[in-house]
């Protein structure tokens, strides 16, 4: 008897089992056919936004006059105002001591460190950097290169490309699907993957107040002018998009 009713409630439990499986919709792919395709867009713009780094040490006159920083500093400034750059151009890229001659002076009952200033300032075009370069005290001046550009419409440049990436994408799904005689649908996903951006490298270096230009390349030459003696920067953005077909 007893394996009676074992039996009985093992039917039963198999038969609820397959009632609920039969019961349960399977899953429906909304989007059975598709296709995944890659939009670009890219542009070339002229610099506008130069950044350009400016080391200042103290430094001693013969006779040991020590030049002091403050004096470097205001000396600098003035010169900056003179080339006409605004005060919202310059800022403090770092300020620290150091002694470089440790041990020459470390006998010295009164040793002294030397200060070091760097300044950042934002110029519009070479021809403004060069100014400044004139004006600039050879023997306070320790380094200066030009520490990044770019353009004070990036963020513009940047949405623009990426819409015109996007409908890009839409256009070559459009022809490939056609192609093969499909339609395109919504769009099931976009992903936006890095920006690819390639800034000129430019190298300038301060020899007897003169801008030398470095060229990166043999045989590249550069004419002196506001901006033209900068490549453009590249700008190029990819979207990756699946489509559905119908």
């Amino acid at each position: 008897m007893k394996k009676l009713l074992l039996t009985v409630l093992c039917i039963y439990i198999i038969s609820g089992i397959a009632i609920s499986q039969t019961n349960t919709p399977s899953y429906i792919n909304p989007y059975p056919k598709t296709i995944a395709v890659t939009g670009s867009a890219e542009m070339e713009i002229i610099p506008d936004e130069i950044f350009v780094q400016v080391d200042l040490r103290e430094y001693e006159k013969k006779g040991g006059h020590k030049i002091d920083i403050e004096t470097i500093k205001d000396k600098f400034l003035n010169a900056c105002k003179a080339t006409g750059i605004p005060d919202t151009s310059i800022s403090i890229a770092s300020y620290q001591g150091m002694d470089r001659l440790y041990w020459l002076y470390k006998k010295r009952k009164t040793p002294d460190m030397t200060s070091t200033i760097s300044y950042q300032v934002k110029f519009s075009n070479t021809k403004a950097i060069e100014s400044l370069i004139e004006k600039l005290d050879d023997e306070a001046t320790q380094h200066f290169f030009i520490a990044r550009i770019s353009h004070s419409r990036m963020d513009e440049f940047r949405m623009l490309l990426k819409i015109q990436a996007a409908k890009a994408a839409r256009d070559k799904a459009g022809y490939l699907a056609e192609a093969i005689g499909e339609k395109v649908g919504e769009a099931i996903s976009i992903r936006e993957p890095l920006e690819k951006t390639e800034m000129p490298f430019q190298n300038f270096d301060l020899a007897s107040n003169t801008l030398m230009r470095k060229q990166v390349n043999a045989g590249e030459s550069f004419e002196k002018g506001e901006g033209t003696d900068f490549k453009k920067i590249k700008i190029k953005f990819e979207i990756s998009t699946v489509f559905a077909l119908k």
